[in-house]
């Protein structure tokens, strides 16, 4: 996504707007330390899409370097800001072991395939990797990705511990309200910091 930034950037460099924008590429685990001087007194918004967190790999069980993570992205938040972040129905893969391959983030049509396993380190669920088979215009790719699975509760709970109990949490299905829709692919998160 920060090449599409960098190059929408570069080709519209002459308007104002994107002349004056700063990319910047930083990492989760030392987020806020990396641009505290461009956070100043905080974002209005921090967005974590597409599944991208859960590339995260954490080995420690407490998920350390999860919550460190996002104990950044809650410092770079003004009051009353607020996080979008999202992980995939890992309660549905890790019951059922597949993957969906219908995705509202990408053009799933070409999706001919998904193979979906599971690593488990000491009885839990460490990994899950994903072997895609792509398919158009007569072209066949194949790759994989691997992901932490977080489970919607343990991922709830974290968030409330770095937000705290009191903040406001809405959690969506595919972006619509959990009670309209019954297996969703995607959990979205929207935690909104505290104004103290």
């Amino acid at each position: 996504m920060l090449k599409y930034a960098l190059k929408e950037r570069w080709n519209r460099r002459k308007e104002a707007a994107f002349d004056n924008w700063i990319i910047e590429e930083a990492n989760w685990l030392s987020l806020y330390d990396d641009i505290k001087d461009i956070v100043k007194d905080g974002f209005d918004a921090v967005l974590c899409l597409g599944n991208s967190f859960a590339h995260l790999m954490d080995s420690s069980p407490e998920q350390l370097e999860h919550k460190k993570a996002i104990k950044n992205f809650e410092k770079c938040l003004k009051p009353g800001g607020v996080l979008i972040i999202d992980h995939r129905n890992y309660d549905n893969i890790l019951e059922t072991g597949a993957t969906p391959a219908k995705s509202l983030y990408y053009n799933s049509s070409h999706t001919a395939d998904i193979k979906t396993s599971v690593l488990f380190y000491c009885g839990k669920p460490a990994m899950v990797a994903m072997d895609y088979l792509i398919e158009a215009n007569n072209l066949t790719s194949e790759f994989r990705l691997s992901y932490y699975p977080h489970t919607l509760s343990q991922f709830t709970k974290i968030l409330r511990e770095i937000f705290g109990a009191g903040a406001e949490h809405q959690i969506y299905g595919d972006f619509k309200d959990l009670n309209e829709i019954q297996n969703p692919a995607f959990y979205i998160h929207l935690m909104e910091k505290g104004l103290n």
